[in-house]
């Protein structure tokens, strides 16, 4: 067949078994995929935070597809390879009202444009002066048609994929996800160029993205009955980072001992690093892990929330 490609006009805001595929491919194919960002590129470099009461909500998490894959049935499984990642030259990350761990407490809108154009040849993107964040592309959004008819929102994650916001299954990757209905009829989008595990303001480095990726239908795994990952062979993070520093918030609520060890965290960002507090949230946004370190000492959980020390330029 001709090189499978998947477009921009190839979007669908719903999750939904009935949706025409953009394209049928044998298993095993390789697709490129030309995607939007997470919020259909409503955000440009040109874009102020006065515009962002003004974007349209609605149009958060597009996915692109879906493709229909020859031989997918409900009971195999979908192996997503990951092959390739570009991000675009520029991206953003914001502070949007309602919207986040701490949505209470920042009403405010707040953006910040990143400079992409060099990342890929250095391997990070500077926050401010001093704080470099290394670069990890990944999709936020990869998933299936759902088993049931019906339209579902992009936005939260389910069993069969969709907005899992998995930093992990960046290039070199493997996704597993139960196949729901005839073809699977994956669908993908929201690249990021990074993110800490939580995307704790609600945005990572949200970009553009070319992608390539391999569709394969695998069977005999009756175990993959939600989304499952295979890292790639090379160091993730955290071992990656070297040294972090971490706030570690305690509550009955496991999100509520997160949001402690989110404000901890920002604490220090702030009284240590000298940034304001909306720095200090977003920052946490794109590199910060948040951890369940004690999940049976009940009746209070404890969070983790930390921070790689090596985003600090002169600090080893």
């Amino acid at each position: 067949m001709a090189h499978a490609h998947i477009t921009p006009s190839h979007i669908h805001l719903k999750w939904s078994r009935n949706i025409p595929p953009a394209l049928t491919v044998p298993s095993g194919t390789t697709l490129t995929f030309s995607l939007r960002d997470g919020f259909n590129n409503q955000i440009t470099p040109a874009t102020t935070p006065a515009d962002l009461p003004g974007l349209d909500p609605a149009q958060a998490d597009p996915a692109f597809g879906p493709v229909f894959v020859e031989g997918a049935a409900p009971g195999d499984v979908l192996r997503v390879d990951v092959l390739e990642l570009t991000p675009a030259a520029y991206g953003w990350t914001a502070i949007l009202p309602g919207f986040g761990l701490l949505s209470d407490e920042f009403p405010a809108p707040r953006l910040k444009l990143w400079d992409l154009s060099a990342a890929a040849a250095t391997g990070y993107a500077e926050f401010k002066a001093g704080i470099r964040v290394p670069t990890r592309p990944f999709l936020g959004v990869m998933g299936l048609a759902p088993p049931t008819d019906g339209e579902f929102s992009t936005v939260p994650p389910y069993a069969w994929g969709g907005n899992i916001d998995c930093r992990h299954v960046t290039q070199g990757a493997s996704l597993y996800l139960p196949v729901q209905a005839p073809g699977a009829l994956f669908s993908c989008g929201d690249g990021h160029a990074a993110q800490g595990d939580g995307e704790v303001c609600g945005t990572a480095i949200e970009t553009p993205m070319t992608a390539r990726l391999r569709l394969t239908v695998e069977r005999g795994k009756p175990w993959v009955r939600s989304p499952h990952y295979l890292t790639p062979p090379e160091p993730q993070p955290p071992a990656a980072w070297a040294r972090e520093y971490a706030a570690v918030g305690i509550d009955a609520d496991l999100r509520e001992a997160a949001r402690k060890g989110l404000r901890g965290a920002m604490d220090w960002l702030e009284g240590e690093k000298g940034l304001t507090r909306e720095e200090a949230y977003m920052l946490c946004s794109v590199v910060a892990d948040l951890k369940i370190v004690e999940a049976v000492d009940m009746p209070h959980y404890a969070v983790a929330c930390s921070v790689p020390l090596n985003i600090f330029v002169h600090e080893e």
